[in-house]
């Protein structure tokens, strides 16, 4: 039963009618899949299309279609071996098959998705770290290299017994189907593993009921590495309570069987997976996934609100990098089916809302989750008064403190005090939130509530504001600045699509505040127009980049986000190499990587005869990690 989210009152009422464990919801994520199966059956589940196209083909599966396919893929792992404790790795692209996959592996054992833009070292090292037995990704594909990395990273996870391929050909239609064997990329399986195609050995399999029994409790149903794409990404747990704990929210409070969701984000990140895949498990809402990169997709911004008239879209699932995008382009299509967007994975910047709402006449929900709680933490009121900047109010079962660590223990902050965000929910897997013992150290507060890194307060209104990531604040001179502050004057700039704000290193204060821009397609504007703009539009002095520079594009992770360990790197190689010029060294970085226990080192090579001592007490300036290039 949908219930209206508009007001706080509503979250309280909702948490007053019974504990959330006396709540009569699915044990399993099998169970949870079969009540949707036979609340709503027929009606449709989620589509797929690989072209971007409002009249490309598509697939749809009903949501009986779906619970058969996902019982002949448990039961084809569970005949290969894997058990409750073994884990199903996957590297994929979205398709009809990776939802399947995810809850097939999450059923027959452990599902762990792994993003397809890491590097072949860091997908064995995630294989390894699970201890993956199994690992379904693409068979080699025109214009993706992810059959190239799967069988590299394979090499090197001796724990990976069989490999399972998806051929995305069968979306296809003559003549393309025909010229891709023709092209398909040769790759070089020089592993151990035994391969299969996923599709051809499911369908010997029964769709009707499981070879197997069940789980009969809640466990660890899936792993989810944190992180970018560079160093070696912790892995967190997650168990089947926390999967439908996301999924109730999105049912009682969201969504209903009459709702679609378009959702161009991967299903290897929690919010494709659970606050959407697992709300429209438990809602019977219909998620359309619109090409295999979504919003990377050839043409998917440039067809999105043809897409949203195609499907007759009522929630929009997005992300505020996507809703700039967006706003790059005319909406050029009936799109009054629309109710309301979602946006997470970063903060909005209020100038972004405004654009959305004056161009679709729709408003943004912002919502705030992270992998360690399973995700979904607050959401904005659907319903309700949304407050541009805030990400909404804690969701029912949810507590959120604002704490600061003191050597004496933590202490609460008074309203509008800005501390660390800690949360404790059916979602937060308390002291075991990673796969790695040491990890879990220090990361709970008073052993209940999760230390989420991120920096935020609770308002009179009980409205939660991030202000920033503990680790991404700019320390100037022991000064803390907040980054977002530097990215929200530079982005009300109408020429300003993106913006990243860093500290760069510098010799005197640590650091000093620097940014970095993506602009607005077609347009056109200097550094110090720029530098002039941020100047007028930054109230805090100290927080005035010193440092502006223009890309052709940000670097970006696949949700969307602003990926700041590249611009960190980039900030590095520049500070250092002026300062070793100006000093008339001759050396100069050569790169700069991440090391899991040191962070960024700057690899500094030499272009002739260097006075060593000197080159170190210059670069002992700098609290810079570097060492000499190999």
């Amino acid at each position: 039963m949908q219930q209206r989210f508009a007001t706080i009152a509503d979250r309280d009422a909702v948490e007053a009618e019974k504990p959330y464990e006396a709540r009569d919801t699915a044990t399993t994520l099998y169970e949870f899949l079969t009540r949707a199966k036979d609340a709503h059956g027929s009606r449709p589940a989620l589509s797929f299309q690989i072209f971007s196209g409002p009249k490309d083909k598509a697939e749809t599966l009903s949501w009986s279609q779906l619970h058969a396919k996902v019982t002949q893929a448990a039961n084809m792992l569970r005949q290969m071996g894997v058990q409750e404790d073994d884990t199903v790795a996957y590297l994929l692209p979205n398709s009809v098959e990776t939802s399947v996959v995810l809850l097939a592996g999450a059923t027959a054992g452990i599902v762990n998705p792994i993003n397809p833009l890491l590097e072949p070292e860091q997908i064995a090292a995630i294989l390894r770290e699970t201890k993956a037995k199994v690992l379904v990704t693409l068979k080699a594909f025109p214009k993706t290299d992810i059959a190239e990395k799967a069988a590299e990273a394979v090499k090197h996870a001796p724990n990976v017994k069989v490999v399972l391929e998806i051929d995305l050909n069968r979306y296809l239609t003559p003549p393309k189907s025909w010229i891709v064997p023709l092209v398909r990329p040769k790759v070089q399986h020089k592993h151990h593993a035994d391969i299969y195609g996923f599709n051809r050995e499911a369908a010997k399999m029964p769709g009707d009921r499981l070879l197997f029994e069940d789980s009969k409790g809640d466990r660890v149903a899936a792993y989810f590495h944190t992180g970018g794409t560079t160093g070696m990404p912790k892995v967190a747990q997650h168990k089947y309570s926390g999967m439908i704990y996301n999924g109730w929210l999105g049912g009682r409070l969201l969504f209903d069987e009459t709702d679609v969701l378009i959702c161009p984000l991967p299903l290897f990140h929690v919010f494709a997976a659970y606050p959407i895949l697992m709300s429209a498990i438990a809602s019977g809402a219909h998620v359309v996934f619109p090409t295999p990169a979504g919003y990377r997709g050839d043409g998917v911004f440039d067809n999105f609100w043809k897409l949203v008239e195609r499907w007759q879209v009522t929630f929009l699932i997005t992300v505020p990098t996507a809703i700039a995008a967006l706003m790059q382009r005319p909406v050029d299509a009936d799109i009054s089916s629309l109710k309301t967007a979602i946006s997470g994975s970063a903060p909005l910047p209020i100038e972004l809302y405004n654009r959305f709402k004056a161009a679709t006449g729709v408003e943004i929900a912002e919502g705030y989750g992270l992998t360690e709680a399973t995700c979904l933490v607050s959401c904005n009121p659907v319903d309700g008064m949304k407050k541009v900047g805030s990400v909404g109010v804690p969701l029912p079962y949810t507590h959120v403190r604002i704490l600061r660590a003191t050597p004496d223990g933590f202490v609460e902050c008074g309203t509008d005090e800005i501390g660390e965000i800690c949360v404790a929910n059916p979602g937060v897997f308390e002291g075991s939130t990673y796969t790695e013992a040491d990890k879990n150290h220090d990361l709970f507060a008073e052993d209940r509530f999760l230390r989420t890194g991120d920096l935020g307060r609770l308002d009179q209104d009980g409205y939660l504001w991030i202000t920033g990531r503990a680790k991404d604040l700019i320390i100037r001179g022991g000064h803390n600045i907040d980054p977002a502050e530097i990215e929200d004057a530079l982005l009300s700039h109408p020429a300003v699509a993106f913006a990243g704000a860093i500290g760069q290193p510098d010799s005197f204060a640590g650091e000093l505040p620097c940014a970095y821009v993506e602009l607005v397609a077609g347009s056109s504007v200097t550094v110090e127009d720029l530098a002039k703009h941020a100047k007028h539009h930054i109230h805090e002095r100290a927080a005035i980049p010193k440092h502006i520079e223009v890309l052709d594009e940000l670097p970006k992770t696949a949700v969307g986000k602003i990926f700041k360990p590249d611009l960190r790197k980039s900030a590095i190689t520049r500070v250092l190499n002026e300062t070793l010029s100006e000093a008339g060294l001759a050396a100069h970085v050569i790169s700069v990587t991440e090391d899991k226990k040191r962070g960024l080192v700057a690899h500094i090579a030499t272009t002739g005869a260097v006075d060593q001592d000197a080159l170190r007490h210059k670069l002992g300036e700098f609290t810079v990690a570097w060492d000499w290039a190999k």
